[in-house]
């Protein structure tokens, strides 16, 4: 089976749903076009924040601990949507439909995802877009995962996963399971761009929580150590030759 691409998902808000993309056009040293373009700060992550910022927004990349993530609480991982024309929409079983500017309304988007994280946690804030894109690497890379490696763990843990938890950027179907873990320092294509791999993707607890109900459904970095003896699920790379990809574009090492 040739290896293709099976997925490019990118993910507007920082922890906070997802959308599927049919094409995307990658530059060189840059991430995913619009990925984690936007967040939610924390108050505790306000003092950061606020230490730098232009004209009210962050103008340097911060840690992911300053923001809203599922591994603090777990019912953001069953947010889903992106984009819908010029306003993000998201849905969440636990909550009503919500359609916003994130401009103009990220109040609208604090108040509704109140009730869906944790009282014990630090309080939210406010919606953020700022000059970086806030991965949780401060590096350019894009993340890449592979459907038969988690058709492998599907069928070890038994039970199914799917590809939400892991919020990948580019999904590969017809590697040999746990194949990509072998890819480190090489240089991969997928149509006509070409991609470094740099690193192993070392996952946290928020991939124990069901993305369909927000609620944990198993210990996921216990059974990752378990079966494999590592935490980690997926790869790290960097686009070299920029251009744009599709679904269905041949993968090739």
């Amino acid at each position: 089976m040739t290896p293709r691409l099976a997925h490019i998902r990118r993910h507007p808000i920082k922890s906070i749903g997802g959308e599927g993309l049919g094409q995307v056009t990658l530059s060189a040293a840059k991430r995913l076009p619009g990925d984690r373009e936007w967040a939610v700060l924390t108050q505790a992550g306000e003092r950061n924040a606020q230490a730098s910022q232009t004209a009210g927004e962050p103008d340097r990349w911060l840690p992911k601990s300053q923001f809203l993530r599922g591994v603090t609480g777990h019912r953001l991982q069953a947010v889903k949507g992106g984009w819908d024309g010029d306003r993000i929409t998201l849905t969440h079983p636990d909550q009503p439909t919500i359609s916003f500017e994130p401009e103009a309304d990220g109040d609208q988007l604090i108040h509704w995802l109140r009730p869906l994280w944790p009282a014990d946690a630090s309080p939210i804030s406010r919606l953020v877009r700022g000059a970086a894109i806030w991965t949780d690497s401060k590096w350019p890379w894009i993340s890449i995962l592979s459907l038969t490696s988690l058709a492998d763990l599907e069928a070890r843990l038994g039970q199914p996963i799917g590809i939400d938890r892991w919020r990948g950027n580019l999904w590969v179907d017809g590697l040999a399971p746990g194949a990509e873990r072998d890819l480190i320092g090489q240089v991969i294509r997928i149509g006509s761009i070409e991609l470094r791999v740099t690193d192993h993707i070392g996952r946290c607890e928020a991939t124990s929580a069901n993305t369909e109900t927000g609620r944990r459904d198993v210990d996921m970095l216990a059974r990752l150590a378990q079966l494999y003896g590592h935490t980690d699920f997926g790869i790290f790379a960097e686009v070299v030759t920029g251009g744009a990809i599709a679904i269905g574009d041949e993968v090739t090492v």
